[in-house]
């Protein structure tokens, strides 16, 4: 008897070493080669700490902040960078665009996110590399069954005509064709946009504050009066965006200390005289005086001290890079990052992470999270009868499109009454 009592002990103790063994190498990575030997081949189990990031594959945690760059580039739109756009993901659920300029929309596509939680856009100021997209971004949650409003906050400016309200209510007006077309056939609700338009020159006031997220605003200066940065704060975490500025007193006091500080980075005036052929005079007074340059950047971020600096709006390539980085460097050695577009921050008081996003160039819009609710169509606009003199319609096959969708979906649906063909 001892010695069978000896021998379960020793089993016992075989399995709680082989468990505490296992939670060991899964915690530190070593389960790769425990799951090798288990399976006598090549492990089975997911890669912990990738150098990558899938979109809509991690669960952020609770206390963290991830911030992606949509668009980092200058105000000409192109293939590698699209222009300014920013969206910050946070543990409670909630995300927020900053910026939506020109050629950002797909990069928020590739990021896998439901149209439904891109529902709250701040815009820094009113150029076009800031707001271009917004009509994609739009129109595009409609498509995708956003079954809430657009919200969106802007600055005034010095006349109306230079406010967020205004821009808006005009492209609300230049699309009422789109609009209307997509009334009966597709569910609306989408197309309600929600301004907030606030005072440009509030300083440090706030201008968003819901599920302890708290966003305040601080004037920029950049081209006319107007522009404005944004200040978030959650958890005990602040992110700070500067949209475009010139270094100014308001950023230098409410930035100090934030967790992640994005600011301009405008190319050098010899950059941008060599690669755009700028004139001398106009490329010196574009990089030093309305926009911020590299070495200015370098002491903005040393006055203001964050955790991490990241650089933006300007084409970050093997040519260009190494000049703006040593004159960032010429004024700056705190934690640096150039941006470049899908690259990818996890944030938490501990540590902030850097990656690269690896994305689907394939990719559909993601599902609703929210039912889809049918168009109603009685609010179809419908053709003159000129147009609708003018249709051939193919009785048979449309109805065998009803028929196997019905068939397929448990449905009963029938086509609308056909009109003669011709």
């Amino acid at each position: 008897m001892p010695k069978r009592s000896s021998g379960w002990w020793a089993v016992g103790a075989i399995v709680v070493l082989a468990f505490v063994l296992g939670w060991v190498a899964n915690s530190t990575g070593l389960f790769r080669l425990l799951d090798a030997t288990a399976q006598g081949g090549s492990p089975t189990r997911a890669l912990d700490d990738r150098d990558v990031y899938y979109p809509g594959s991690e669960t952020r945690a609770r206390d963290e902040m991830r911030v992606i760059a949509c668009g980092t580039g200058m105000p000409n739109a192109r293939p590698k960078q699209a222009a300014a756009c920013w969206i910050v993901e946070l543990g409670n659920g909630d995300k927020f665009v900053f910026d939506i300029g020109l050629g950002s929309a797909e990069r928020i596509a590739a990021m896998k996110i439901p149209y439904d939680y891109l529902d709250k856009l701040f815009i820094g100021h009113l150029h076009a590399d800031h707001i271009g997209d917004l009509d994609a971004l739009w129109i595009g949650g409609v498509i995708s069954n956003r079954q809430r409003p657009l919200r969106i906050w802007g600055p005034s400016g010095a006349e109306e005509k230079y406010g967020t309200k205004y821009m808006v209510e005009r492209m609300q007006e230049m699309y009422a064709w789109d609009m209307g077309s997509r009334q009966g056939n597709v569910n609306t609700l989408g197309l309600q946009i929600e301004i907030n338009e606030f005072d440009y020159t509030a300083v440090n006031e706030i201008i968003y504050q819901e599920n302890g997220v708290t966003i305040r605003t601080i004037p920029a200066i950049h081209a006319l009066d107007g522009p404005v940065s944004f200040i978030l704060e959650w958890n005990g975490l602040k992110f700070a965006f500067s949209s475009d500025t010139y270094p100014n007193k308001w950023w230098m006091e409410h930035t100090k200390n934030s967790d992640l500080a994005i600011h301009e980075c405008f190319a050098p005036p010899s950059i941008m005289v060599g690669k755009q052929r700028f004139a001398v005079q106009d490329a010196l007074n574009v990089a030093t005086q309305v926009h911020t340059s590299p070495a200015m950047f370098g002491k903005v971020m040393s006055e203001i001290t964050p955790r991490m600096a990241v650089g933006y709006h300007v084409f970050n390539d093997f040519d260009t890079q190494p000049q703006i980085v040593k004159e960032v460097r010429s004024t700056y050695d705190g934690p640096f990052e150039l941006a470049i577009d899908y690259m990818v921050f996890n944030v938490t008081k501990d540590d902030i992470r850097v990656r690269m996003a690896v994305v689907d160039e394939d990719i559909w819009p993601l599902p609703s999270v929210t039912d889809k609710l049918a168009a109603d169509p009685a609010d179809r606009i419908g053709f003159t009868d000129f147009v609708s003199g003018g249709r051939v319609v193919f009785a048979d096959v449309v109805k065998w499109y009803y028929d196997q969708t019905n068939q397929e979906f448990g449905t009963s649906f029938q086509p609308p009454s056909a009109e003669p063909e011709r």
